[in-house]
């Protein structure tokens, strides 16, 4: 059984004129959002390693789910370049190649790429947009990370910052 556990960074900032793509910051809502999602998340989530998008908003996205969850900032978090993608495909490919062979992925990544690699995963549009901060866990009963396909998933918990008191 292999559960992948997907978060799209928090509401970033498009305020700055120029600044790349990659080095957007988040913007008031996303400071806000990252740690109420932490704090809900704590709840909910095995503090475990999180593999995360090298773009700054993914970055900050994930300092502030861990200033939320104490457990969660003393796992190993890796910074991946191959997670700043806006395609499927290619997140596809990285979980088929992943760097372990743990039970569980947690990765902080894009969007339109994590809405569309759940739908592909699951088989069906199960999602029509994941928002800003919004998690989902998908379960999978696959021995090997390489094993994961088109249609081998479940959908079995979503939680976005709307839904939070």
């Amino acid at each position: 059984m292999k559960t992948l556990h997907l978060l799209r960074h928090a509401k970033s900032s498009w305020a700055a004129a120029g600044v790349d793509d990659h080095d957007r910051d988040l913007n008031k809502r996303g400071e806000r959002d990252a740690p109420r999602m932490g704090a809900a998340l704590a709840e909910r989530v095995p503090a475990q390693p999180v593999y995360v998008s090298s773009a700054l908003r993914a970055q900050r996205t994930l300092e502030g789910l861990c200033g939320a969850w104490p457990a969660l900032a003393a796992q190993q978090h890796e910074t991946d370049p191959g997670l700043y993608t806006f395609a499927w495909e290619e997140l596809l490919a990285w979980l088929q190649d992943a760097p372990v062979e743990s039970a569980s992925l947690f990765l902080i990544g894009h969007n339109p790429a994590l809405t569309d690699l759940c739908n592909q995963l699951v088989g069906y549009p199960a999602l029509d947009n994941l928002p800003t901060a919004g998690y989902l866990r998908l379960g999978a009963d696959l021995d090997s990370w390489s094993d994961i396909t088109e249609g081998v998933a479940r959908l079995e918990e979503f939680l976005f910052p709307r839904d939070l008191p």
